[in-house]
């Protein structure tokens, strides 16, 4: 791990709610803790249960958090892009990390220790109460997400969660919209809450209907109002 480049650290934090309201000395603060790290693709960056030390921030990069059962059948918590900042609750609380995160393609982080933080909150508390307020309404907007998850049937859990990300990963090309993500179909299943089988049939049926294409690196989607009509049907 090496110190981070100061020039453009400032800059990068304030692109995160988190941030947006310090103040540059504030930020100069948070700066003197930060660490840069980069982490190479299907490098495990945190295992579930394991002693939270830091709290990361992406540069570049796709991150995948999950979580494993009983049977070691993995679920899929979230895919994280840059911009994103993970565990969400991570200054909050002395828990353990609460799922495995692992790096899916090379990933540039930055990290903020989870102690050299605290002490930083206690000495400065305007920092804590910005901090505060800010991951509330990320926690709502979790809880939010979650909720319209689990009260679908399948088919319906598949179409909110290619509109999601769609809405967080996706680019806009003509009258298409392409996510650059590479996610296999057993993770697809993982993320959703089915088994593999399940989802492929459902996106087959999804490709063969020409809403979609599917492949191991990204999927296409032709029509997002007509797909976001099928889910309001």
């Amino acid at each position: 791990m090496s110190r981070v480049n100061k020039d453009t650290t400032a800059e990068f934090l304030q692109q995160f709610p988190i941030f947006q309201d310090f103040s540059p000395e504030e930020l100069k603060q948070v700066e003197d803790i930060a660490i840069s790290r980069s982490i190479q693709k299907k490098s495990v960056i945190f295992s579930e249960g394991s002693e939270k030390e830091a709290v990361f921030f992406i540069r570049t990069g796709i991150v995948k958090a999950y979580k494993t059962d009983e049977n070691g059948h993995e679920q899929i918590v979230s895919f994280l892009k840059t911009g994103d900042m993970f565990p969400h609750t991570g200054f909050f609380n002395a828990h353990p990390y609460p799922a495995t995160a692992e790096a899916i393609t090379p990933t540039e982080l930055l990290a903020i220790p989870v102690r050299l933080f605290e002490r930083l909150m206690l000495s400065t508390p305007s920092i804590a109460i910005k901090i505060m307020r800010v991951l509330g309404d990320k926690i709502r907007e979790l809880q939010d997400k979650l909720q319209v998850l689990s009260g679908q049937d399948v088919r319906n859990r598949v179409l909110s969660f290619l509109l999601m990300l769609a809405d967080q990963h996706g680019q806009t090309h003509e009258d298409q919209v392409i996510i650059n993500l590479p996610m296999t179909h057993q993770e697809f299943a993982n993320s959703i809450g089915t088994t593999r089988e399940t989802a492929n049939r459902l996106l087959n049926q999804l490709t063969k209907e020409n809403f979609l294409e599917v492949d191991r690196s990204r999927i296409i989607i032709h029509d997002l109002q007509a797909l976001k009509q099928q889910r309001d049907a």
